[in-house]
């Protein structure tokens, strides 16, 4: 018998491209770990605190410069920090690493950043010079501020709504069982 006639019912032709596995860049990148909100949630903190950032980057002269720099360092690194949960959350490092820390550290990140970050917009909302730039890159820190503390919220309603461990329920005794079980 020949191996063809053997193999052939059984095989199947080459998938489409529409079909079979993910190849190159796209086999490692996958949105399904987040739920819609949280997706939709992480891509606006990324934007707003990028923007922000790049507004106040934007900003040629200051006379009170300590809000405009902390402004600075702060949506700097909201910026990056939001990449880095995204990336954490969208490709392999989820699945190598405890998922228990990551949400737990995105929990806390999430808060501080929140947190941090709306400080340093009302701070430099009260030192900046009014001009339109500086106006802009407010907004855009308080609007990432706004998504980050959103973005905690849900995770403290999720954390809330899941079911607890249950206890064991068997009762242990405190004295030594000394009596056979078929007495």
């Amino acid at each position: 018998m020949e191996n063809g006639a053997v193999y052939r019912p059984t095989t199947e032709e080459d998938p489409g491209p529409g079909r079979g596995a993910r190849r190159g860049l796209a086999a490692c990148f996958s949105l399904g770990k987040l739920r819609w909100y949280r997706r939709v949630l992480k891509a606006l903190q990324l934007v707003f605190s990028l923007l922000a950032f790049i507004c106040e980057e934007v900003v040629s002269q200051c006379t009170l410069c300590g809000g405009l720099y902390f402004f600075e360092f702060v949506s700097c690194s909201a910026f990056l920090l939001s990449l880095l949960i995204l990336i954490v959350y969208c490709t392999p490092v989820y699945d190598r690493v405890d998922a228990g820390k990551v949400k737990s550290s995105d929990f806390y990140i999430t808060l501080g950043t929140g947190c941090v970050f709306l400080l340093a917009s009302i701070i430099f909302v009260s030192t900046h010079d009014r001009t339109s730039v500086e106006f802009a890159a407010t907004v855009f820190g308080f609007l990432a501020s706004f998504m980050f503390l959103f973005d905690f919220v849900s995770m403290l309603c999720e954390k809330h709504h899941e079911p607890e461990p249950r206890k064991p329920e068997g009762v242990t005794r405190g004295e030594a069982v000394t009596e056979p079980l078929n007495a």
